[in-house]
């Protein structure tokens, strides 16, 4: 996963995409951000899609609840870019209330004017184009500087190998998909009864033998205050959603983590060569943070912001949290998701838990 998740990185990331039609030609894209609640960043994040230098493009904005404070910062905007095709749509009735993801929280990912060029230029000959989240940009430096090693390191490195084997690993907050395909798989309203409906209509769109693929750039994650604990809840709750979805992931997810894998190739190691487990522990280890380091600059594109210790001290907080994380994944089968509470069931399916 290493050697493919950096070869990949050197090869193709950070680069701009062949573009080979004419601009005035591009397609008509519709870009859906549904909205709950604001967030520190929320108005420069949603600007940034005023702002696209696109031929043809259209904002859809959704919120749910006719007390939201987004609406607020919608309209402000809308105000402002009068000339920009876009619009609000605010009350359950506005997707007919489609299951759980209207109730999605933005994220906070900046669509830079290159982004959709190059991820439309990709999309020609395919149904389904993803970018990789990497960058988080928040207020505290010591804590930017972990969410970098994290979604620089492990998140691309799974999603990049991923892909690159067959397996269709996407994220709904930055990809790009037909919407005639989507129409055929029955359309936003056949996922309504999942959490992470951006797997499942990426799979839908798969089984129909459309292809897939990933943008040169990376998706800008901007947002704004963040914690530990927002983190481990935020991984928590995804790997919940895997374990939901493909239950092979429960020996699967473990042994991919640099500790756990370490320990079971070290035990290995001395059944069958008799070398000492510590020792091999310690070099597999040091094996491993090398090759996130090298992935890291690789997503990143050049030099890092900050030192090789930061790194260092970063790197060995956020593996020493992956078995804690599992386990809670495990304890627990629901996810809390702003104002709401959902049960998960094996497959990937979810149901609101409501109370009474």
């Amino acid at each position: 996963m290493h050697f493919m998740s950096i070869i990949y990185t050197r090869l193709h990331l950070n680069k701009k995409a062949t573009d080979k039609q004419p601009y005035s030609k591009l397609p008509g894209v519709s870009l859906l951000k549904p909205l709950k609640g604001v967030d520190p960043n929320l108005i420069n994040n949603l600007e940034t899609f005023f702002e696209l230098d696109y031929p043809k493009y259209e904002v859809l904005l959704c919120v749910q609840d006719h007390d939201d404070p987004a609406i607020d910062v919608c309209k402000k905007l809308l105000g402002k870019y009068p000339n920009v095709d876009a619009r609000l749509f605010i009350g359950k009735q506005c997707f007919s209330k489609v299951g759980l993801q209207i109730t999605k929280k933005f994220l906070g990912n900046q669509l830079l004017n290159s982004v959709l060029k190059d991820i439309v230029v990709l999309f020609f000959q395919c149904a389904f184009c993803d970018l990789i989240l990497y960058l988080s940009r928040v207020s505290l430096k010591a804590l930017s500087c972990f969410l970098q090693v994290y979604f620089g390191t492990s998140h691309p490195r799974s999603y990049i190998s991923a892909n690159l084997t067959g397996f269709k690993c996407v994220t709904g907050m930055s990809c790009l998909m037909r919407k005639d395909v989507l129409d055929q798989a029955g359309g936003l309203i056949a996922f309504a009864q999942y959490i992470a409906e951006d797997y499942f209509m990426a799979k839908a769109i798969a089984d129909r033998g459309w292809k897939f693929a990933m943008a040169t750039q990376v998706a800008m994650q901007n947002s704004g205050s963040y914690s530990i604990s927002q983190f481990q809840s935020r991984m928590i709750r995804w790997a919940k959603l895997r374990i939901n979805m493909l239950p092979a992931t429960i020996i699967c997810e473990p042994i991919s983590e640099c500790f756990v894998a370490s320990l079971v190739i070290g035990w290995a190691a001395h059944h069958v060569f008799r070398w000492d487990i510590m020792v091999f522990f310690m070099c597999h280890c040091l094996a491993w943070f090398i090759f996130d380091y090298i992935q890291l600059r690789g997503v990143q594109g050049g030099a890092l912001c900050f030192s090789k210790l930061d790194y260092a001290v970063a790197w060995f907080i956020r593996e020493s949290m992956t078995i804690y994380i599992f386990l809670s994944a495990l304890w627990d089968p629901t996810i809390s998701w702003r104002t709401g509470r959902y049960r998960l069931r094996c497959g990937g399916t979810a149901e609101e838990i409501l109370d009474v």
